[in-house]
């Protein structure tokens, strides 16, 4: 197969990059021919009104850009496919910018907002994270939130959220729901991965579970000496095919501006430190930098090497086509409509 060909023509989509903090990176999707690439316009620890900032500097950034084009339906990223732009998807990585008014999901909503974390990490007015010690699942407000979510067809994401948080959302949910950026317990046992039972359960819901490659997610990597490759992160992919179907994975790759190549060490170090200092890692589960990523797609600019690994691990055209894209595009169609 040309899998230059092949990743020319697909819709790619990357649903999940805290590294577009920095906006010249834009760049480096595009140069790496993505179709759509979800930013993280907040999180956990941010307010409604530096939520509403950093949505704001966003559109100003593709309004002013003929290249970039706004996500809001599954058609947008087609169009934007067709017409050689890059959609962009905002994506918060927590519940922060709701504080407890269920009636801001209809104000981020109509601003464009598509996909929303239910935590990160810890414990937080909707349930608990991944690596808090006791889950208590879902709270009241929680379990508001992911109806009224539902109601306003943003999509679920259950990333960096606890077991049974995880599993009470995803029995509650009406629509698609998704682990954006996850990778697989039984392949690599971090408290960030999945089990099985959780990926199954996202399936069960028409959604799917988008790998990442973060390096301490894939193998173990104590203080950076050993560096993850291609595939090992496909060895995950694999798991979840096997597992939940070729229909049920994606991408959600989370390139991050505190990794290298995208800092130098002391600088990774430090915002490794300060995130440490405020709670939302641990050591045991976020080990000391340097992190590397798997060599073959180290950057954006060379998510070709993607598909190559997808093709050279036996994966038929119309199968690498799912996962770079389509099967994001099929949930978004189920969440948003056209």
């Amino acid at each position: 197969m040309d899998a230059e060909r092949i990743h020319r023509d697909a819709v790619i989509i990357d649903a999940v990059s805290a590294l577009l903090d920095k906006r010249e990176y834009v760049e480096s999707y595009k140069a790496g021919g993505v179709t759509c690439v979800a930013p993280t316009v907040a999180g956990e620890t941010d307010t409604p009104a530096t939520a509403l900032k950093e949505i704001g500097s966003w559109l100003h950034t593709i309004r002013s850009r003929k290249d970039l084009k706004l996500v809001q339906k599954a058609s947008d990223i087609e169009a934007a496919k067709r017409d050689g732009q890059m959609g962009i998807l905002f994506h918060f990585q927590g519940t922060g910018p709701f504080e407890t008014d269920l009636n801001l999901v209809e104000a981020f909503q109509a601003l464009g907002v598509r996909m929303v974390q239910l935590t990160y990490n810890r414990k937080d007015y909707v349930g608990d994270g991944c690596e808090e010690e006791i889950d208590g699942g879902l709270s009241r407000f929680g379990k508001a939130l992911v109806q009224r979510l539902n109601e306003n067809r943003v999509i679920v994401d259950c990333t960096h959220t606890g077991y049974k948080t995880t599993m009470d959302a995803l029995s509650l949910t009406t629509r698609p729901a998704v682990f954006s950026h996850s990778n697989s317990a039984a392949v690599f046992p971090s408290k960030r991965n999945i089990h099985d039972d959780q990926a199954k359960a996202a399936a069960a819901t028409g959604g799917l579970v988008g790998v990442n490659t973060v390096p301490h997610f894939l193998v173990s990597v104590k203080d950076g000496a050993t560096r993850p490759s291609l595939d090992d992160l496909i060895a995950h992919i694999d798991h979840f095919v096997s597992l939940i179907g070729i229909d049920h994975v994606g991408l959600g790759l989370d390139y991050f501006s505190g990794n290298l190549p995208f800092c130098d060490v002391d600088t990774a170090i430090r915002d490794w430190e300060k995130y440490v200092r405020k709670g939302a890692f641990t050591p045991e589960v976020y080990p000391r930098p340097p992190h590397y990523y798997p060599p073959e797609i180290e950057t954006p600019e060379m998510l070709l090497g993607m598909t190559e690994g997808l093709i050279s691990r036996g994966y038929k055209e119309d199968e690498v086509r799912k996962i770079l894209g389509l099967n994001w595009l099929r949930v978004f169609r189920e969440v948003w409509g056209e």
